[in-house]
C-alpha cells in the first residue's frame, strides 16, 4: 500500500518526466548547493535550509560559533548543534534561534567541547529531511520540520549517560525544565536588528521519555541533578544572559529518543498550538508529507531533455526561490490568521511574510511568484500592507522588521507587478497611499526603507553625488524605474493626470545621470556637474556593490531611451559587447579593501560582466531591444552552463534570497522579466528540450524545442500555439491562458530574426 502512495505522488508531481526514471522533482535538490561560501568569497551563502516551502522556521546543522553568519560552512568539520534558524543572508544574520544537539558522556553545555566530528559521506540533506552520524558521541541525528514544527529522531549508543542540549543562545533567554511533563520550554532573544523591545521566539521541546537527569546552565554555571519517578517541575527555570538546558536518558544501542519542537513569536501557548502541526504522525510519516509538500511545488515545472546536473541545478534553484520570503503569520486554536509585528511589537490579525530584500528580488524572484504561484504571493502582498499600516512604510529590506540594507524604493516595483498581473490586494487605496508615501519620506531610523535623499530627487530629477548620501547614481537610477512602476499603477487607477504626468516625467530621470561624453551613467553634483574624476571601474561611491558598467544598464523600463541616450543601436550594441571584453578591473578604493563581489567577477573570465551580484543580472537581454537577440542566446547559455552547478560551490556569488536562482529558472525556461510591471517577458532561448509549467489556474505553458543541445543554442524560430512568431518578447495574458511555444534550435545565429524595431520588447520612450 505504501509502494502505491508513492507511486501516485510521483505520477501527479512528475507527469512526463519518465525520460528520467520517474524521480521526483525533489530527489534533484541538492541543499548544500552553495555552501562552499565565506566572508571573502561566496559561492551562495547558502547553508542546507531543511524546511517547508515559505515555512515560519527553518532548521540546519550548525557548524558555525553562536552568532556567526557562515552557520554551515561545506568545509567545516564539525557540528555544534541543528540550529532553528531564520536567516535571510549570512550579512544581515539572524534571529529566534536556539538549537537541539545529541552528546554522551556528560552534560556538556559549552558549543565547542559538545561539538562533533563528522563526515557529509554519513551525511543526507533533502529539503524535507535531514540525516548525520555525529562520530564524537555515536549517535545518528534526525530531523524532519513542518512549517512551524520539527520532530527530532536521534539513535543513541548503550549508554546511561546519553543527554540533549537544547541552548537558547545569548543576549537574553529562559530556560525551563518539566519533568512530569518530559518538557523543556524557554524564548531566545538572540537578534541582529529589526525587531522591537519585547521581540522573543517563544519555544516547547517535548520528549517521548521520562528524563533520567536534567541540568541547566546559566551562562557558565551548571546546575545538575538526578531525577526520581514522579518529580515535579525543576524550579521556576533560569533567565540569564545565555540559558540553556540539558536532559538525560539511560538508553541502549539503537534506543530511539525523539522530541517534538515548535516555536512561536507570540506566546508559549501558541508554540503548543504551533507543535500539533506535528499531530500524530510518526517519524517517516511526516518525512513523507514533506517530501509530497516539496514535490507539489517543485512539481508546477517539469522539465525534460537537459543532463543529470542540468535537472540537479534547475531544481536546486527553484527549491531555494520557495523558500523565502518566509511566514511570520501563525494559525490560533480556533483558525485566525495572526501574527506578532516586528514593527510595532503587537500580535495583530492578517498575514505577513519576511526575510528579504526587494533589491535583489524585485528583479525575477517576486515575477516568478506572479507567474507560478500567485496564491502564495497574494498572502504576501497582504503582508506587506500590514507592514505600512504597522510602521508607516513598506519593507525594502525585512528581517523581520525594517533593516538599514541596500538602496531603492523597490517595493514599488513588487507591489505593482502583482497588482497589474491580478495578484491583488482586497485594500488598493491603502497600496496606492503607500506607494507615495515612499516617494516623499525615508524612515526616521532605518535610512534605506522610504527613499534617501528624496528632497534632491524630487527637485533637481536626481540625488546629487557631493550633499553626502552615498551611491547616489544608483538610487537616481532606481527612484526612476519605481517612479515608472508607480506611474502605471496611477494609469491602472485613473488617478488625476497630473499625477500620473508627474510620475512619467519622473521616470526619465535617468537621463540626469547619463554622461554622453562616456556612454555611461555617472554621479552627477547639485550643480549640475559631473563627479570628477570618473573611473567606469570604481566599485560603490556613486554605485551600489557594483562600478558604472554594471548600473548603467539599469533602465529596465526605457531600454530604447538608453539606445537614444547612446547615439543609437550601434553604439548601444557596442556598449553591449564591451562589458564581455573589458578585462575584469577594478577600482575598490571606496570600500578600502577588495569585497567578495569584486572578486567573484574577478575569477569569471567574462570581463567585467558580475552576475554574482545583482545590477547587471537583467543586461544580457538587452540586446533584443537592440536587434540582436542571437547575442543573448550565446551569453546566456555562457551563464547557465559555467556560472551554475548543483555543487557546493555551484552559484558565483550571493544567492540573496531566491533572486540569483529565480534567474536560472525563467532564463532555463527560455523568458526574463526584464521589466517588472510591464506585462511581458523578454525571450532568451530555454536549456531544455522541453518543459510544461502548469499554472494554478489549471492552464499549462509548454515550451519545446526538441533539438536543443549545448551545440544548438540559437533560436532558429519561434512559434506561439503554431503562429509564427519573430517578437522578442512573451506577454503575461499570453502564458496565464495556456501557450505552446514551438521553438527550432541550430548550431548558428539566425540574424534575420527578431531584429525589426517591432520585435523589440517595450519601452517607455515608445509610449510617449
Amino acid at each position: 500500500m505504501k509502494k502505491v502512495f508513492l507511486l501516485s505522488v510521483l505520477c501527479v508531481a512528475c507527469a512526463g518526466q519518465a525520460d528520467r526514471g520517474m524521480q521526483a522533482p525533489v530527489d534533484y535538490v541538492n541543499p548544500l548547493m552553495g555552501t562552499l561560501s565565506n566572508y571573502a568569497f561566496s559561492t551562495g551563502n547558502t547553508y542546507p535550509a531543511i524546511a517547508r516551502p515559505w515555512g515560519m522556521n527553518f532548521w540546519t546543522p550548525q557548524t558555525g560559533r553562536m552568532g556567526d553568519g557562515w552557520q554551515y560552512s561545506y568545509t567545516a568539520q564539525k557540528i555544534r548543534g541543528f540550529k532553528q534558524t531564520h536567516q535571510p543572508s549570512p550579512w544581515i544574520n539572524d534571529y529566534g534561534q536556539f538549537s537541539l544537539m545529541p552528546v554522551v558522556g556528560k552534560p556538556e553545555f559549552d558549543e565547542n567541547k559538545r561539538a562533533s566530528w563528522f563526515s557529509h559521506k554519513g551525511e543526507t540533506a533533502t529539503p524535507y529531511y535531514y540525516k548525520v552520524y555525529l562520530a564524537e558521541h555515536d549517535v545518528v541525528a534526525e530531523m524532519t520540520p513542518t512549517d512551524r514544527a520539527a520532530l527530532f529522531r536521534f539513535t543513541f549508543p548503550e549508554n546511561d549517560r546519553s543527554f540533549v542540549v537544547v541552548d537558547a543562545f545569548d543576549g537574553g533567554s529562559y530556560i525551563r525544565i518539566i519533568p512530569e511533563e518530559n518538557k523543556i520550554v524557554g524564548y531566545t532573544v538572540r537578534h541582529s536588528g529589526g525587531v522591537p523591545a519585547n521581540f522573543r521566539n517563544y519555544f516547547v521541546v517535548q520528549f517521548d521519555r521520562p528524563f533520567a537527569s536534567t541540568a541547566t546552565f546559566a551562562n557558565d554555571v551548571l546546575s545538575e541533578r538526578a531525577l526520581e519517578s514522579g518529580d515535579s517541575t525543576t524550579g521556576e527555570g533560569i533567565r540569564q544572559g545565555h540559558a540553556g538546558a540539558v536532559v538525560g536518558f539511560s538508553t541502549c544501542r539503537g534506543e530511539v529518543v525523539q522530541a517534538r519542537v515548535a516555536s512561536s513569536f507570540i506566546s508559549w501557548e501558541q508554540a503548543g498550538q504551533n507543535l500539533k502541526e506535528l499531530g500524530d504522525d510518526s517519524f517517516d510519516a511526516l518525512v513523507a508529507k514533506g517530501r509530497q509538500a516539496w514535490n507539489e511545488v517543485l512539481g508546477k515545472i517539469t522539465v525534460e531533455g537537459g543532463t543529470l546536473d542540468q535537472y540537479r541545478t534547475f531544481y536546486s534553484c527553484l527549491y531555494r526561490a520557495t523558500l523565502f520570503p518566509r511566514k511570520l503569520y501563525e494559525i490560533t486554536a480556533d483558525g485566525r490568521i495572526v501574527h506578532y509585528s516586528p514593527y510595532n511589537g503587537k500580535v495583530l490579525p492578517g498575514y505577513l511574510y519576511t526575510d528579504t530584500g526587494f533589491w535583489d528580488t524585485f528583479r525575477s524572484l517576486f515575477p516568478l511568484l506572479n507567474l507560478v504561484y500567485p496564491s502564495v504571493n497574494k498572502e504576501i502582498q497582504e503582508g506587506l500592507l500590514n507592514a505600512y499600516r504597522e510602521s508607516g512604510f513598506f519593507p525594502e529590506w525585512a528581517s523581520p522588521g525594517h533593516r538599514n540594507c541596500m538602496i531603492g524604493n523597490n517595493s514599488a516595483s513588487v507591489l505593482v507587478d502583482a497588482y497589474l498581473k491580478g495578484v491583488r490586494v482586497d485594500d488598493v487605496e491603502t497600496l496606492y497611499k503607500g506607494l507615495l508615501h515612499g516617494t516623499e519620506a525615508v524612515h526616521p531610523s532605518v535610512l534605506s526603507t522610504g527613499r534617501r535623499g528624496h528632497e534632491y530627487y524630487n527637485r533637481l530629477g536626481y540625488v546629487p553625488y557631493d550633499v553626502g548620501i552615498n551611491e547616489n547614481a544608483a538610487r537616481t537610477l532606481e527612484y526612476a524605474y519605481n517612479d515608472w512602476c508607480i506611474y502605471r499603477m496611477a494609469q491602472a487607477l485613473q488617478r488625476p493626470q497630473e499625477e500620473i504626468d508627474r510620475f512619467a516625467a519622473r521616470a526619465l530621470n535617468y537621463r540626469h545621470v547619463f554622461d554622453p561624453s562616456t556612454n555611461l551613467m555617472r554621479g552627477r553634483n547639485a550643480d549640475g556637474s559631473f563627479q570628477s574624476p570618473f573611473s567606469p571601474f570604481k566599485w560603490g561611491d556613486a554605485f551600489t556593490e557594483g562600478n558604472s558598467w554594471h548600473y548603467t544598464w539599469s533602465v529596465f523600463h526605457d531600454p530604447q531611451g538608453l539606445i537614444d541616450l547612446m547615439g543609437g543601436r550601434e553604439t548601444f550594441l557596442r556598449m553591449l559587447d564591451s562589458v564581455f571584453v573589458v578585462p575584469p578591473v577594478f577600482d575598490e578604493s571606496y570600500y578600502r579593501h577588495v569585497i567578495h563581489e569584486i572578486r567573484e567577477m574577478t575569477v569569471m573570465n567574462m570581463g567585467n560582466y558580475a552576475h554574482g551580484n545583482q545590477p547587471i543580472q537583467h543586461m544580457i537581454y538587452l540586446y533584443n531591444y537592440a536587434g540582436q537577440p542571437w547575442k543573448a542566446q550565446y551569453w546566456l547559455r555562457e551563464v547557465m552552463n559555467r556560472l551554475y552547478s548543483p555543487a557546493p560551490d555551484g552559484y558565483c556569488g550571493d544567492e540573496d534570497n531566491g533572486q540569483t536562482s529565480a534567474w536560472y529558472v525563467f532564463s532555463a525556461l527560455g523568458f526574463y522579466p526584464v521589466c517588472p510591471a510591464t506585462d511581458q517577458y523578454v525571450v532568451g532561448a530555454p536549456l531544455f528540450k522541453k518543459a510544461t509549467v502548469r499554472l494554478e489556474n489549471g492552464r499549462t505553458i509548454r515550451i519545446n524545442a526538441p533539438d536543443n543541445s549545448d551545440a544548438r543554442k540559437y533560436i532558429r524560430s519561434l512559434s506561439l500555439n503554431g503562429y509564427t512568431s519573430t517578437r522578442n518578447y512573451l506577454t503575461h495574458d499570453e502564458l496565464t491562458v495556456g501557450l505552446d511555444i514551438d521553438i527550432r534550435m541550430s548550431d548558428k545565429p539566425n540574424t534575420e530574426r527578431g531584429i525589426k524595431e517591432t520585435d523589440a520588447p517595450y519601452s517607455f520612450s515608445k509610449e510617449r
